[in-house]
């Protein structure tokens, strides 16, 4: 992610791209990154240093424990300009369930579920199969899926969500958030290790026009109901919003998981093919200007190694 990132924005040629290194990490950049090594112990500090001299900073961090909020609001603290959704939007989108109450009170479809505090068991009766999934947490992190037969897991250290597991296809719809509204980029569909240690493993390119429609107008709904909480504050840049396509036709059978108010992965095999750069695109759509809607034109499909 970070060197798919600055290759992005090195290849636009309309910026000079600086780079924060951890010390204790060779890192190979592309050429014209100027690289700025951050001693251990001091990245906060050298964060808040780069960011004053930058006309635009991009940060890629999780939402686990408070790391994303925490970051972006250093910078705008700072005086810098970050693009990145909002405080509120991101708040509302870091917490799992608080994004599904926001959702339903919408209309947006959401799958049912409720809330297990650290440490608190499964509750006897709940409907199977479900998943659980830690309330702040990025990708997998701690997600459980349990089966009808399955042996109940442990109590969760941390809040997690409890919900009824939904079969259909994984899509992600990845969007640009701006002043002017929200414009879907690229939709594909998500592959996953197998259980028990589910990982995201990549994804190809939705290509059915009827499916690609429902699930650009699913991301869109969704993230304009986070907007709308956001009291004119929803900030802008990269939002990426996963689902489950179901199989009626109609889509009643579809449903919203979460929104990711990052970059996410997909941002890594777009980059690779997209015909212009998406950090532009990502600035552009921050600043209120025109973004294209066929970057992921020849986008097929990449896949997460390592």
């Amino acid at each position: 992610m970070f060197r798919a990132v600055i290759a992005d924005a090195v290849r636009d040629g309309g910026w000079t791209v600086a780079a924060l290194l951890d010390a204790s990490h060779v890192v190979d950049l592309p050429v014209g990154v100027e690289p700025q090594v951050v001693p251990a112990g001091q990245e906060l500090d050298g964060l808040v240093t780069e960011a004053a001299r930058a006309d635009a900073v991009i940060v890629v961090a999780p939402e686990t424990a408070g790391v994303l909020i925490d970051r972006v609001d250093l910078v705008r603290r700072s005086g810098a300009k970050v693009v990145s959704p909002g405080r509120r939007f991101l708040e509302i989108t870091s917490d799992k369930h608080t994004t599904i109450e926001t959702l339903a009170e919408a209309g947006v479809p959401v799958p049912r579920g409720m809330v297990l505090d650290a440490d608190e068991s499964w509750p006897e009766g709940f409907p199977l199969p479900a998943v659980r999934k830690a309330r702040s947490s990025c990708g997998c992190d701690g997600l459980v899926v349990v089966r009808p037969g399955d042996a109940l897991p442990c109590p969760a250290g941390e809040p997690t969500r409890l919900e009824r597991f939904h079969t259909g296809l994984s899509v992600g719809v990845s969007c640009l958030l701006g002043p002017t509204g929200i414009t879907p980029v690229t939709a594909i569909v998500q592959r996953f290790s197998a259980e028990p240690s589910i990982g995201f493993r990549g994804g190809d390119r939705l290509a059915d026009p009827g499916l690609r429609r429902r699930a650009e107008a699913h991301a869109v709904a969704a993230v304009a109901a986070v907007v709308s909480r956001c009291c004119g504050d929803a900030g802008g840049g990269w939002v990426g919003v996963d689902m489950i396509l179901g199989a009626a036709e109609d889509g009643r059978e579809d449903v919203v998981l979460e929104i990711n108010p990052r970059l996410t992965t997909s941002f890594v095999g777009l980059a690779a093919v997209a015909r212009s750069s998406v950090v532009r695109a990502m600035l552009d759509a921050d600043a209120g200007r025109p973004v294209p809607r066929d970057l992921d034109h020849d986008f097929t499909s990449f896949t997460v190694t390592g």
